[in-house]
């Protein structure tokens, strides 16, 4: 291959990652939220460039030819470099103006986030606020997210953190299905009850069995791992289902059940890139949320 490096299109090479890692051009565009098209000039204009076939088109997506897979590193090498441009760039702006992207968990989102984010807007109007709740790890360094609530601490390099406590889990039922089913007293009796659980997520499962109770998912004769319906099953009468004691214990349609072994708590981790820490706007979200979210911790 002989090209000079002036001649190579970062835009060509993230659509050859972006399918590479993607699979097919449909997969690729949702990644980049480009047209199939498009990326699939890109891939054959960086073929012609390189002189070689990066894949094999097939029914059903792309396989990487030997060359293609041999440049599937360097071109992450060289995505990870404009990223780190990009964030040392961002990190430079003095403006408080602008966007500011937070991911937090579902459960976060909903409950906590919207009286946080009021307050955001009404003290800092110049800041725009991005919500994405998601209980899936949005990635800082790729700029997913500029600052992440989560509830596990993040090993990730280059990240700065701060536990702000943890959130303390209660069990409850709806006083409609106390009322029909009666108040548990004792394990045993509680074991005869129905449980509102999750459908794909083990995180209740595990619970249980680290107290010694092995169930399984049909344990649960509800299950739904969407949290914010998750709770309003529990809320209609489902069943006995667990919530933060925050949410469960300010929330008249509810009352909480002993449930007769401890519940773990969930830990609240403040994360953002080290290069984008101390941009004015960000800095100024972070002190907020800190503010907001440490009241409800232990």
């Amino acid at each position: 291959m002989d090209i000079r490096l002036s001649d190579l299109d970062w835009s060509l090479v993230q659509a050859f990652l972006a399918v590479a890692e993607g699979g097919s051009l449909s997969a690729a565009a949702r990644a980049l939220g480009a047209s199939q098209p498009t990326l699939g000039r890109q891939i054959r204009t960086l073929e012609t460039q390189l002189k070689a076939d990066l894949f094999h088109r097939q029914p059903r997506g792309f396989t990487l030819t030997q060359t293609g897979a041999e440049l599937v590193a360097p071109a992450r090498t060289m995505r990870d470099a404009m990223q780190q441009i990009a964030l040392t760039a961002a990190g430079q702006q003095a403006s408080l103006a602008g966007a500011v992207r937070i991911s937090a968990s579902v459960a976060v989102a909903a409950d906590h986030m919207p009286a946080i984010i009021a307050r955001i807007r009404t003290e800092e109007p110049e800041i725009e606020i991005e919500l994405v709740p998601t209980d899936d790890s949005q990635n800082l360094l790729y700029r997913e997210a500029d600052i992440a609530v989560r509830m596990y601490r993040p090993t990730q390099l280059d990240l700065v953190t701060k536990h702000l406590g943890d959130l303390e889990l209660g069990t409850y039922a709806a006083g409609s299905y106390l009322k029909r089913r009666g108040m548990p007293r004792t394990l045993d009796e509680m074991m005869t009850h129905d449980f509102v659980g999750y459908d794909r997520s083990q995180m209740i499962i595990d619970g249980f069995r680290a107290a010694g109770i092995n169930v399984g998912p049909e344990f649960f004769k509800t299950r739904c791992d969407h949290h914010v319906t998750y709770w309003e099953l529990v809320r209609a009468g489902c069943g006995i289902g667990f919530a933060q004691a925050v949410v469960g214990d300010n929330d008249p349609a509810v009352e909480r059940v002993k449930l007769g072994f401890p519940l773990p708590s969930l830990p609240i981790w403040l994360t953002a890139h080290e290069a984008m820490r101390q941009t004015p706007r960000i800095r100024r979200v972070w002190d907020m949320l800190e503010d907001g979210l440490r009241p409800l911790v232990s």
